[in-house]
């Protein structure tokens, strides 16, 4: 057997391990609260913008809506995260950007979600409405001013530039780096 080659069963388990530790480390309790979300990744004292964001990602992490992320739905979103197909990370942004869950994003929406989002990853090459404009002159294909996932979905994945544009600036990779090397806790 080559030592890349690994037993049936072998699958990712050092790995969820490592997450296991860090989340019970981090929360004991086993439900990590959007407070102690914030605390995990470093995020506290953000600018409102950043807050929305922030909680919008910890709702569809929380995937049975309870109030709560439990280590189940913890490792959900680090496996999408990390190994998720193009198609489900680009359905979970869809999910992200739509505030209101009506299943359409307008511009508003994503116009909000880009400055939040801008507030946490700092300055971009361009503004959120720039941004926000540029996305809906490409795939908005009926001019309604609204973008169905379909829409969104394909939109995104037949324009490569916009496909990076996107990628790079929600990837959440950032995110799970700090949840990896945890942060020093100033004393």
């Amino acid at each position: 057997m080559g030592a890349n080659e690994s037993l049936p069963g072998d699958g990712p388990v050092p790995e969820v391990h490592h997450y296991y530790s860090k989340f019970m480390r981090e929360c004991p309790s086993g439900q990590l609260t959007l407070h102690e979300f914030k605390k995990l990744l470093g995020l506290q004292g953000l600018d409102p913008q950043g807050d929305v964001y922030i909680k919008r990602v910890f709702d569809i992490f929380d995937l049975n809506q309870d109030g709560f992320i439990d280590f189940l739905e913890f490792i959900a979103a680090i496996n999408l995260v990390i190994r998720g197909k193009i198609d489900q990370k680009l359905k979970w942004y869809f999910k992200l950007y739509d505030a209101d869950g009506n299943g359409c994003i307008d511009k508003k929406e994503l116009l909000s979600i880009f400055t939040a989002i801008q507030a946490i990853n700092g300055h971009s090459d361009m503004s959120a409405e720039e941004f926000t404009n540029m996305i809906f002159q490409k795939i908005d294909v009926n001019n309604d001013g609204e973008l169905t996932l379909e829409e969104f979905i394909s939109g995104v994945e037949r324009d490569k530039a916009l496909m990076e544009l996107i990628t790079k600036s929600f990837d959440l990779s950032n995110v799970l780096k700090v949840i990896q090397n945890g942060r020093r806790h100033s004393v």
